[in-house]
């Protein structure tokens, strides 16, 4: 699943590309794409609307439109957000497509293999029953800022494991198992560590970690993995993949001290990898 870098990324290239660009028309193609509420609806509601600005809260893109309405776009395992010339060919599970005003003719194109992603346009003063998940989202360390303090409070929070309790959503917003994993190697803490019990100078190094990878992530346009899932507006793939330190590199000797081995095992039911010698 895309995470906080990837989706920056897009929001960066919607930021550039779709914002100010008048909506034409409205294709919906799998109705399970906008299912929070119905094709009819999300053609309406885009139709004619312009985008006046593009956010992102964890791995939610949001965009604002001069209706006063918003478009939550939420890429989950295999979406991709492109925008490509009209006279092109769709991709394969093309199942949501905006026509854009303007020369060169072009579209947004929402592509989904797997439908687990999807495409709501809501009142946002109906946005806790509509997209609840937005409202219990905790702060964003990219979009919002991440304090020393905020990551304390959330530490002591919960005894679980602290990889754990980086991907909780409600906790803290957009790391998942790629970059919760690169954060904690660089940080040097063990990902079954409790969270309560992450020493005060390891809270800040982690602190310091968390910013400084994702701000690193994103200047790179994000990891795509060996799927290729993932790529950016314009179909590019990120490269920050190639200075991943753990994930995906069990057995392999640490790249940080060159003595541990890379181990993995699973942790709060996601794979985990971290170096026995860096993270005691």
């Amino acid at each position: 699943m895309p995470e906080l870098p990837e989706v920056e990324t897009v929001r960066r290239g919607l930021e550039e590309r779709f914002v100010g660009r008048r909506i034409e028309r409205v294709e919906v193609g799998r109705e399970r794409s906008v299912r929070r509420t119905s094709r009819e609806e999300v053609i309406a509601r885009l139709t004619g609307t312009t985008p006046i600005a593009a956010r992102r809260r964890g791995k939610y893109l949001i965009v604002d439109l001069d209706s006063g309405d918003e478009m939550m776009i939420h890429l989950r395992m295999s979406g991709q957000v492109l925008i490509d010339s009209v006279a092109s060919a769709r991709p394969a599970h093309t199942h949501v497509t905006l026509t854009l005003a303007g020369r060169p003719a072009e579209e947004l194109r929402f592509v989904d293999p797997r439908t687990f992603g999807e495409v709501v346009v809501y009142d946002p003063g109906a946005a806790v029953s509509v997209v609840p998940e937005l409202v219990r989202l905790g702060p964003d360390p990219i979009a919002e800022g991440l304090d020393l303090a905020q990551l304390r409070r959330v530490l002591s929070s919960t005894a679980r494991a602290v990889k754990v309790a980086l991907l909780d959503q409600s906790l803290v917003a957009g790391i998942g198992n790629i970059y919760g994993d690169e954060i904690l190697h660089r940080a040097r803490i063990h990902p079954r560590r409790p969270a309560r019990k992450v020493s005060s100078g390891q809270v800040r190094r982690l602190h310091v970690c968390i910013h400084e990878v994702l701000n690193e992530a994103i200047a790179e346009g994000g990891s795509t993995l060996g799927d290729a899932q993932y790529v950016d507006l314009m179909g590019e793939y990120g490269s920050f993949q190639e200075r991943h330190r753990v994930y995906g590199r069990s057995g392999d000797r640490c790249l940080s001290c060159g003595r541990g081995h890379v181990v993995s095992a699973v942790i709060g039911g996601r794979t985990t990898s971290w170096c026995g010698v860096c993270q005691r």
